[in-house]
């Protein structure tokens, strides 16, 4: 990537972290933390949700709320303190460094961006809020700068709102917002987490472009250790608010030093690792799509013009059989959503054959914290469904009692106490609303599966065990899976077979190991790299 400014290659300190602790109404959250980023360098800070990465990075971009008290030590950027203890937080000279010499790249674009302001006049913003420039130099610098960071159409996005941009676009505007003034410090929080796997790749290379042409300091959020070992130079792993390890990347992944940062690095799915199966052999079929389509009529106000269909899927056939897991992987708008909603009954035009031969097939969602309903206890939750199967089919009526009974067995299940029968989701972390998802969809014993991103917004450690709760009630239960996600590690790990989507058709499937080692089709060896 050709960029307009190139900086001086020689190394400088950048961002000075020194003995940093901060707290929130007395609470230490983050304990005598050290961190120094050098211009031309990314370093990661890695570590499990609660561990204090993002309190550090937000503490450092001065985007705290003022209930954070820094308790001791300093932030220095660029060779002048920014924060320290016992100082009152100085907006103005924030306000002076925020945009123009140090920026953030957010997790999420869509709650990020202004809904109502389009792509480029959000940009735009932040030039005329930094700089002299007239507009017609600004809307140039805009259109530059978005095609700098691969945005082809840039006039196209400049005049676009944020919901009319795909999840790889909109991160790119972001990108563009945080580099367009050449700041000496970018903090990435968590910025490809929600991107599917070639999008994921993009971005990163894109990133590391960026920091190797502009020479900057970059400190790079995440919860993906495989991520930060392909983007950063240096590792910082944190722990409850405390660094735990810091050391090259290389170092950090081949000779760890604490058993913290080992268990994380054992708990990534890898293609190294042997895959666990729990299938057994078996030719019953559990779910058949025989020749499936799924169209959406194009809305025009022609009364003359005949409506075009646009298909999600086309013509897609496959089979899952009894106790089996097929993963279904590819980027987002190959109709993976449109598909698995086909075949639970939800989409209105769609042709070809649907047979499940299970009763009841359910879904396990990406994120518990939208599909729970967020004002009933988790027990309401779990009874629900059997009071709801037993309307439905007389023989599966059960009393009040049993079904308690059977809302405690499947908390059991799945790795929870009694305690939290009573609980509302707000009251759990992210796995144990997972484990909540799971248990929902498991309660009425239904056979077949479809788990959409199931471990995808959680934690390594978390999503190991997740997925070591799914093999084991898989093979508890009988169950099967489709299996849907961006990761192709997790994929790896969890799947007997792999189904892969490209533009609404199926391009390749086979069993996990041909997939991997002797892909046919170019798009498959793509999404391996």
């Amino acid at each position: 990537m050709k960029v307009e400014q190139q900086k001086d290659s020689k190394q400088k300190k950048i961002v000075q972290i020194e003995d940093l602790s901060v707290s929130f109404d007395g609470m230490e959250v983050v304990k005598h933390v050290n961190i120094e980023v050098n211009s031309g360098e990314i370093v990661g800070i890695v570590g499990e949700s609660g561990s204090g990465k993002s309190i550090t990075s937000l503490t450092l971009m001065g985007l705290l709320s003022k209930q954070a008290q820094v308790t001791s030590g300093k932030i220095i950027v660029d060779g002048e303190v920014l924060r320290e203890a016992d100082r009152p937080f100085d907006e103005k000279l924030y306000r002076r460094f925020q945009g123009s010499r140090m920026s953030m790249i957010f997790q999420e674009p869509m709650t990020s961006l202004n809904p109502t302001k389009k792509a480029g006049v959000q940009v735009d913003e932040i030039v005329r809020l930094h700089t002299d420039l007239e507009k017609e130099k600004r809307y140039e610098k805009v259109l530059e700068t978005f095609q700098a960071v691969g945005l082809k159409d840039a006039k196209k996005v400049y005049d676009s709102y944020p919901h009319q941009l795909s999840g790889g676009m909109r991160q790119r505007v972001m990108i563009a917002m945080a580099v367009i003034l050449h700041p000496d410090l970018i903090i990435a929080d968590e910025p490809t987490t929600a991107l599917d796997v070639t999008i994921q790749t993009q971005i990163v290379e894109l990133l590391k472009d960026i920091n190797k042409s502009e020479q900057n300091a970059m400190l790079f959020i995440t919860h993906d250790l495989n991520l930060a070992r392909r983007i950063c130079h240096k590792i910082v792993v944190m722990k409850d608010g405390v660094v735990v390890e810091a050391d090259e990347t290389e170092k950090i992944f081949m000779h760890p030093k604490e058993a913290y940062t080992r268990n994380l690095i054992e708990a990534v799915p890898s293609r190294l690792k042997p895959r666990i199966s729990v299938k057994k052999e078996s030719n019953t079929k559990v779910l058949t799509v025989k020749d499936l389509s799924v169209y959406y009529e194009d809305r025009t106000n022609s009364i003359f013009k005949k409506k075009e269909k646009q298909y999600a899927v086309e013509h897609v056939s496959f089979d899952v059989y009894e106790g089996e897991s097929l993963g279904l992987v590819g980027e987002s708008g190959c109709g993976k959503t449109s598909l698995s909603k086909a075949i639970l009954g939800m989409q209105e035009h769609m042709s070809g054959e649907v047979s499940c031969h299970v009763s009841r097939p359910q879904m396990i969602f990406q994120d518990p914290y939208s599909s729970l309903n967020p004002s009933k206890t988790i027990g309401w939750l779990l009874m629900e469904p059997l009071r709801a199967a037993g309307i439905l089919d007389k023989k599966c009526a059960m009393s009040k009692a049993d079904r308690k009974a059977a809302a405690y067995d499947m908390l059991a299940r799945v790795g929870m106490d009694e305690k939290y029968f009573h609980r509302l989701p707000s009251e759990l972390s992210g796995g144990q609303r997972q484990r909540i998802s799971i248990a929902q969809a498991l309660i009425t014993n239904p056979g077949f599966i479809i788990a959409d991103e199931p471990v995808s917004a959680l934690d390594v450690t978390i999503q190991a065990q997740i997925m070591e709760l799914l093999q084991k009630l898989q093979e508890e239960m009988n169950l099967s899976y489709l299996f849907i996600s961006h990761d192709i590690n997790v994929v790896y790990h969890m799947c007997d077979r792999i189904m892969v989507m490209k533009d609404g058709r199926v391009i390749e499937i086979g069993e996990t190991e041909d997939i991997f080692h002797d892909p046919k089709e170019a798009y498959t060896k793509s999404l391996l790299v």
